[in-house]
């Protein structure tokens, strides 16, 4: 039975867009700086899902010292080379389109900048109504809090809102939030990691949000 949905809250890189190239090749330019060795990208990857910070962490591994450094060096690569290989998933655009009389929002552990600057070279800004970054709260998900405040500023219930992503931390934020969840398997996570988070819904393709969503 579909459900009756006034917001839609995505996640950004492994829901909307494919970034996992480049988000691996600034983790090993980061690397070579400061003279280490480069991992494969599905390891870096193994690391995207909690903030830059938490990343950089991941990267560095017993290398802590250089911390703070490390990610000065990452984000500022990032920025010039963000979307040097990231596209859209297949579907995404038609989406949104389908869904633009709904409320729709993005809420990413990633930095506000960063997602605002994403979207707006893929060509999708403008679907949303709100953009939350990790760096606009106290919290990151899996917390409940960006998605509590991103339904605070638009004025839409728990019972009306639907969190979709690619990871358990997304999962478990909307269950945190009180909200129904969606997955996509096509992302970062691990099939298996993501049906142990146990959403309500697991989808191979975005396309399928028509058959979720009324």
């Amino acid at each position: 039975m579909k459900k009756n949905i006034e917001l839609i809250m995505f996640d950004l890189d492994g829901t909307l867009f494919d970034s996992m190239k480049d988000i691996a090749n600034t983790g090993n330019f980061t690397l070579k700086s400061f003279g280490l060795k480069t991992k494969s990208v599905r390891e870096i990857i193994s690391y995207v899902g909690e903030g830059r910070e938490y990343l950089v962490k991941k990267l560095l591994g017993d290398k802590q010292g250089f911390l703070k450094e490390a990610v000065s060096v990452f984000g500022e690569y990032y920025k010039e080379h963000s979307m040097d290989n990231s596209i859209l998933y297949p579907n995404v655009k038609e989406i949104l389109e389908y869904f633009k009389d709904k409320k729709k929002a993005v809420v990413s552990n990633k930095n506000h900048r960063e997602v605002i600057s994403n979207l707006k070279s893929l060509g999708i800004y403008d679907y949303f109504e709100n953009i939350m970054g990790g760096d606009n709260v106290e919290q990151k998900k899996p917390s409940a809090f960006p998605l509590c405040k991103t339904m605070q500023k638009l004025n839409i219930n728990e019972e009306k809102s639907i969190i979709v992503g690619d990871m358990d931390v997304d999962v478990l934020a909307g269950k945190n939030a009180g909200i129904l969840t969606c997955a996509v398997t096509y992302g970062v996570s691990k099939k298996e990691d993501i049906i142990k988070a146990e959403p309500d819904f697991i989808i191979d393709d975005i396309w399928k949000l028509r058959d979720i969503i009324c």
